[in-house]
């Protein structure tokens, strides 16, 4: 069987050609997601870290260490600490001497500070060699492979906003708000405890009014949802609607018919049906007289 997909990497390292160590500084989400990449390319691994002792979340064939020990240990260091904790590398200097370190970090704002992470961290270690890397790889796509590639890094350019998308995410939460809270009270109206304590009209207003403009909400909660794609030929693969387009036809056609009903030239008739009116008095008159004489 090919198996040529990116996320399959050997589980165990390759004892034909022995790896250099890495070094990791650093526990965290991302040292721990890179560190696990790591160990299936191949290669040893050894974490430096404040507190020696293990856990489960560390990688089982990593190594932990102190700073200085693990630092000793490989030619090549990936510094996985926020800036704001690069202090500990000042006494390690020496150590660190002409060495690969590798900058990972992200700062959180634009023109956080006046000189890049990897500057700074070059300006406390002036004997190691700073290189940049995996900085646009967030530790949530380290662990679930490159599906999501760096969707969930940093991204540190700034974009115009888009009015347009801007206007239909803001209707789409407003309106799930609005019918979802309308939603919760028709159920809590439909129970007993609750029905009971309330007149018939009060009932219809809530079960129909409210019920219909729910309908509403919910509905055009879908269709923003969906915005113009509806109407995008490249939306419909294999020449089949989406799922929430198929969602979308039995409360239309609801909402159709109840619109086409509420014509006063439909409405009136069917309000007096309901209240009992008849198209031919005459024969139900007729037929209560025979009813009520072959009861005497």
């Amino acid at each position: 069987m090919n198996k040529n997909s990116s996320n399959i990497m050997a589980l165990a390292p390759n004892t034909s050609n022995k790896r250099e160590t890495v070094c990791i500084f650093g526990t965290g989400d991302f040292g721990r997601a890179l560190g696990h990449k790591i160990i299936q390319a191949g290669y040893p691994l050894v974490f430096g870290s404040r507190s020696t002792q293990t856990s489960n979340l560390i990688p089982k064939d990593a190594e932990v260490l102190s700073h200085a020990e693990a630092a000793q240990k490989a030619a090549i260091i990936i510094i996985a600490i926020q800036r704001q904790h690069y202090n500990f590398l000042t006494p390690l200097a020496d150590t660190l001497r002409g060495k690969v370190l590798v900058d990972v970090s992200n700062n959180l704002k634009i023109n956080q500070y006046p000189e890049s992470n990897a500057e700074y961290l070059a300006q406390l270690v002036p004997g190691a060699k700073v290189v940049k890397a995996f900085n646009t790889v967030s530790a949530w796509a380290l662990q679930s492979g490159t599906l999501d590639a760096s969707r969930q890094a940093l991204n540190n350019e700034t974009e115009p906003l888009n009015n347009t998308n801007a206007w239909l995410s803001d209707s789409y939460l407003a309106l799930g708000i609005l019918g979802f809270f309308l939603f919760v009270l028709l159920g809590i109206t439909s129970l007993p405890s609750v029905s009971n304590n309330v007149n018939w009209r009060e009932f219809r207003f809530v079960q129909s009014k409210l019920g219909y403009v729910t309908l509403v909400l919910c509905t055009a909660h879908t269709l923003v949802f969906g915005g113009n794609r509806f109407l995008s030929p490249s939306s419909y693969r294999w020449y089949l609607p989406n799922v929430y387009m198929l969602s979308l036809i039995v409360p239309c056609i609801v909402l159709v018919v109840k619109f086409v009903l509420i014509f006063p030239c439909l409405d009136k008739p069917l309000t007096r049906i309901r209240q009992g009116w008849e198209r031919n008095p005459q024969y139900s008159e007729q037929s209560n007289y025979i009813i009520n004489k072959s009861a005497v």
